[in-house]
C-alpha cells in the first residue's frame, strides 16, 4: 500500500464522519463544504444535483425535527439526531477517486428511528475529499419514526 492511499482512506472516513456530526448539530455551512460543487444526493423521494439542492435535505429535516409529531419544539420532549456509520469500505480508483459503503443508525427522541446504507462515490477537490455522490438507500423505520414513510 502506497503512502496515498493511506491519506485517503483517512480523509475519506474523516469525510463521513464531518458529515455526520456537521449535519446532526446543524452546522450546515460546514456540511456544504464536504460536497463537490456538481455532486449528486438520491433518496427516497428523488435526485438532488447541485450543492444547493443537497441542503434543502438539510434543512427540511431540521424542519421535521422541529415540529415532530405535529408538537411545537417549545412544547415536546428535547429532540435530537444521531447518526452512526459503520462497516465503511473505501474502495480507491486512483489518487483522485473512489467509492465506498456503509451501514447506517439514526437515533432520535423515539429511539433507533431508521436504518439503512450509504453508497458513495468520492472525488479529490482542490486537495480535499469530497462527495461526488451520495446514494442513502433506507432500509427500514421504527414504529413512530420521526422520519418513517408516509
Amino acid at each position: 500500500m502506497e503512502v496515498w492511499e493511506l491519506w485517503a482512506r483517512e480523509a475519506i472516513r474523516d469525510l463521513v464522519a464531518r458529515y455526520n456530526a456537521n449535519g446532526d448539530s446543524g452546522r450546515f455551512a460546514d456540511v456544504r463544504k464536504l460536497f463537490a460543487d456538481d455532486a449528486v444526493m438520491v433518496l427516497e423521494d428523488g435526485i438532488y444535483s447541485g450543492i444547493d439542492e443537497i441542503m434543502t435535505i438539510f434543512t427540511t429535516a431540521k424542519d421535521t425535527l422541529a415540529t415532530a409529531g405535529d408538537v411545537p419544539i417549545d412544547l415536546a420532549p428535547p429532540t435530537y439526531l444521531r447518526h452512526m456509520t459503520a462497516t465503511h469500505q473505501i474502495d480507491l480508483i486512483d489518487e483522485s477517486t473512489a467509492r465506498g459503503r456503509c451501514y447506517f443508525l439514526v437515533l432520535t427522541r423515539i429511539g433507533l428511528d431508521h436504518w439503512g446504507r450509504y453508497i458513495d462515490e468520492y472525488r479529490k477537490v482542490d486537495g480535499m475529499w469530497k462527495f461526488a455522490r451520495r446514494e442513502v438507500r433506507v432500509d427500514d423505520h421504527s414504529a413512530g419514526s420521526l422520519f418513517g414513510r408516509s
